[in-house]
């Protein structure tokens, strides 16, 4: 952790949260314990207390899957916004405002971005949202929303991009390959217009930015060998205790997938992050329980928060010109098998006088490249996702919230209709 915030640094905060399906029910009214991280880092760093510039909130399993799939999500994400909003705003340190610098949702994906009303949200241009599924047929059971804006420069030069991408990938130990397919058909096919500076009129990869920051449920798992000690550590009588060190956790961390599969350079590409292994596995937990995992899964970090900036070398990852102040979990949310994680970040101002937006180095051998059929992929996974939802939401209907009774109720009034047309018929002759 650094020891002092410069004036001149943007304060971040990005928030993730899978709410396990919850709607309504996955937020408790009172967010400070969620939200009130930066506001205690920011007081404890400068001389004054001082709000986040900008904020991004990013959930996951937002509502019922086939509520989801049928198009139902904006509603709940507008109630969010509000909610969400009230909630900021309420704990900020000098009674800040912030103004939505954008929203999206795809099924159960969702991000919001906020900005400093009297600050950045006033400036920034451009804005752009995208979304793309990763699930079957391209649904968006899994995937990825993002949002970019540009914040120019104050001396009027084109100033930098930012691209928010909040992401749910496909889940379980043993699908590490599909996570990362899942990660490579987002960098192809989440895509924004080209850059502003930029002669190229194809579209441009989450890369093609000056900041990037992924974060969401990843569902990466911590795979233990067998024989390890620690092997089978879940099934004990207390998961919980059995990590509570922070040096057992730290030795955890090297069979953490995502770490493994970022020093190989197989996914994440450039990517940093904190000290994930500072706080408590984020999943699974039992439902209700603060400190219980389910014997059922092994305690892992799915939940993360990644980032780099242009500044940053790609032959240096252990390395970047953010600053990470804050990286925890929050315990004391207990309506998911997940805990929500925050990360508080520091972003140096850079001034920029250029003529050419700053764009993210990355390896020689790295060069992300966007789908031609990114369009056809992402609509014909909507198609299906609308088709199977509100199937799925009819069937839950006359089924009385069960999907097995309601196609069980479906072929009992069919039969019951071919019954009826064969006792009516005779009667007609």
């Amino acid at each position: 952790m650094t020891s002092a915030l410069e004036e001149d640094e943007l304060l971040i905060q990005i928030a993730s949260y899978n709410t396990n399906l919850q709607g309504l029910r996955g937020l408790p009214q009172d967010l400070v314990d969620w939200l009130s991280p930066t506001l205690q880092v920011s007081t404890f760093l400068s001389r004054s207390p001082r709000a986040p510039d900008i904020i991004a909130v990013g959930f996951q399993e937002l509502l019922p899957l086939h509520l989801g799939l049928a198009g139902w999500s904006k509603s709940l994400i507008n109630e969010r916004h509000s909610h969400i909003l009230s909630q900021i705003e309420a704990n900020a340190p000098n009674k800040e405002r912030y103004a939505l610098i954008a929203k999206v949702v795809n099924a159960g994906v969702a991000l919001l971005v906020y900005g400093l009303d009297d600050g950045i949200a006033k400036t920034v241009c451009d804005v752009q949202t995208n979304w793309t599924g990763t699930g079957p047929l391209y649904m968006g059971n899994k995937g990825a929303v993002g949002v970019r804006f540009r914040a120019p420069a104050k001396d009027g030069g084109l100033g930098e991009v930012f691209t928010f991408v909040c992401a749910h990938l496909t889940a379980h130990e043993e699908k590490l390959a599909d996570r990362i397919y899942d990660y490579n058909h987002i960098v192809g096919t989440l895509l924004f217009p080209p850059l502003h500076s930029s002669q190229r009129t194809s579209k441009s990869t989450i890369y093609d930015t000056s900041h990037l920051f992924i974060f969401g449920d990843l569902n990466f798992r911590v795979a233990i060998p067998a024989g390890h000690p620690l092997f089978d550590f879940h099934k004990g009588p207390d998961a919980s205790k059995a990590i509570e060190p922070e040096a057992t956790r730290e030795s955890l961390k090297e069979f953490d997938q995502l770490l493994t599969e970022r020093r190989k350079g197989t996914t994440f590409v450039s990517l940093r992050e904190g000290d994930f292994w500072r706080f408590k596995c984020s999943y699974k937990y039992i439902l209700g329980q603060t400190d219980s995992y389910s014997p059922n899964r092994v305690p892992s970090w799915t939940d993360r928060v990644l980032y780099t900036t242009y500044t940053d070398s790609p032959d240096t990852l252990d390395k970047s010109s953010i600053k990470n102040l804050l990286y925890t979990s929050i315990p004391s949310y207990t309506t998911s098998d997940h805990k929500p994680v925050v990360s508080v970040l520091t972003l140096p101002r850079t001034p920029s006088s250029s003529s050419s937006i700053p764009v993210l180095q990355l390896p020689f051998d790295y060069k992300p490249v966007a789908d031609s059929w990114a369009n056809y992929k992402r609509y014909s996974g909507r198609v299906v996702d609308r088709v199977v939802g509100v199937i799925w939401w009819v069937l839950s209907l006359i089924g009385a919230g069960s999907v097995v009774v309601g196609i069980f109720n479906f072929f009992l009034g069919l039969g019951a209709l071919n019954w009826w047309r064969g006792s009516v018929a005779p009667n007609n002759v």
